[in-house]
């Protein structure tokens, strides 16, 4: 049940879309994406000098990607409970501090011998990633309720659309250096961040909801304890499957689907995810403006969904033969998931300001770390069904609940956002 949240304080000012909160949330989560990314682009050429084979590098690879997905599940909750109860601006600064550390310690994985460097490597992958679960959704939350409502759609898909470029700049780092310089680069760029965090302030909703002491907040069981809002919850989860998808096995295994392909040229999986970022960046960007002219959120997801669906199946099934082709496709299936800054604004507009970061923090953490049970699905399959049929059973049933989701979940587009959760 929603009922308002009153509050006889003035609100502070809002910020236009290019305000400090805006700028900053936008940085901060292009040097988390740097950081998100970096390890799927760097996966193949520092497990080499790791040692391994090329069998060792998929499925030690794997292993790792879901140990940094484990710490992104585990960090959405933490991150998400500490937003709601401390402050959208606590989980800003907490969250960039730790996983900096974390990466800097992951540029030292060649160098470790008081155990095995893989295990060393899937560890700091690990907190990396509960350190990265928290700067999208405490940076959406606070850009929407400082943004005006008529403003919200076209803010975050700016935050969102800026910050996927962060996965651009770690390709080209990478290739410039090294990969163990790129993860140095990375933790510098987040304590740099820091600086600029100083004279955010916090968001004025919060505030409100601080002051009233009779008020929960920040509790993640509620989402478990009313039928209404575990449905939202659930739903607002499944809109972002075929995102994950696309990236963490479409995009991350592109060496395994080449091969498939029968593709003369040897893939680069980071290469693919650049290209898949830059179209996710530009969808994220047009985004916020097809919301805006269909005015509404479900249909402008529900467009670019059918967009990913559709470059999915020509990805898979086409027959393609050239590199150029699938960085192509990749490409296209990116600007078709662009629709990942919408679905977090829609997980941030579905609930009351005393939940609104629990929500926002823990859903698309909740996507990521279903990629675990994708790549365990995938891998699974791949014996039996061979790389294209198994990548295609994940992709049916992420798009089966994507789809679903979208379409019974409740529109948000011009909702008051000063309510809280009952």
């Amino acid at each position: 049940m929603a009922i308002p949240a009153v509050s006889s304080k003035p609100h502070p000012p809002t910020v236009g879309y290019f305000g400090l909160p805006v700028i900053v949330a936008a940085l901060g989560y292009f040097v988390d994406i740097y950081d998100l990314l970096l390890f799927g682009i760097v996966r193949v050429p520092s497990l080499k000098d790791l040692g391994l084979s090329p069998d060792q590098i998929s499925t030690v690879g794997a292993s790792i990607i879901n140990w940094q997905m484990g710490g992104l599940l585990l960090g959405g909750i933490l991150w998400g409970v500490i937003g709601d109860k401390r402050g959208r601006l606590s989980v800003l600064f907490g969250s960039i501090i730790t996983y900096s550390i974390a990466n800097i310690a992951c540029g030292f994985v060649k160098h470790v011998t008081f155990m095995d460097p893989a295990m060393y490597y899937a560890l700091m992958r690990f907190v990396a990633g509960i350190g990265l679960a928290g700067e999208l959704g405490a940076g959406i939350t606070l850009v929407s309720e400082v943004l005006p409502k008529e403003k919200r759609a076209i803010g975050t898909s700016l935050v969102a659309g800026i910050g996927l470029f962060g996965a651009v700049v770690a390709y080209f780092t990478v290739k410039l250096f090294d990969w163990q310089t790129a993860f140095f680069v990375g933790g510098g760029l987040g304590f740099g961040l820091l600086l600029l965090r100083v004279g955010v302030v916090e968001s004025g909703m919060f505030k409100d909801v601080s002051d009233q002491k009779h008020v929960s907040r920040g509790d993640f069981l509620s989402f478990f304890t009313n039928a209404n809002r575990l449905s939202r919850y659930l739903k607002c989860i499944g809109i972002g499957l075929p995102t994950w998808f696309v990236i963490g096995i479409l995009a991350t295994f592109s060496n395994e689907f080449g091969k498939a392909f029968g593709i003369a040229e040897e893939i680069q999986p980071g290469l693919a995810i650049m290209w898949c970022y830059v179209g996710l960046a530009t969808g994220d960007l047009a985004s916020g403006f097809i919301s805006q002219a269909m005015a509404s959120r479900k249909k402008g997801v529900a467009l670019l969904m059918s967009i990913a669906l559709i470059f999915s199946l020509i990805y898979l099934y086409a027959g393609i033969k050239s590199a150029t082709a699938l960085y192509g496709l990749c490409l296209a299936m990116g600007f078709g998931i662009g629709y990942w800054a919408m679905f977090v604004t829609i997980g941030a507009e579905q609930f009351g300001t005393n939940l609104r970061a629990t929500a926002a923090t823990t859903v698309p953490n909740m996507v990521r770390g279903l990629v675990i049970p994708m790549t365990l699905t995938y891998q699974f399959f791949k014996p039996s069904l061979a790389v294209i049929n198994a990548g295609a059973v994940v992709g049916l049933i992420c798009f089966i609940i994507g789809f679903y989701s979208i379409m019974t979940i409740p529109e948000t587009h011009g909702k008051d956002l000063n309510y809280l959760e009952e």
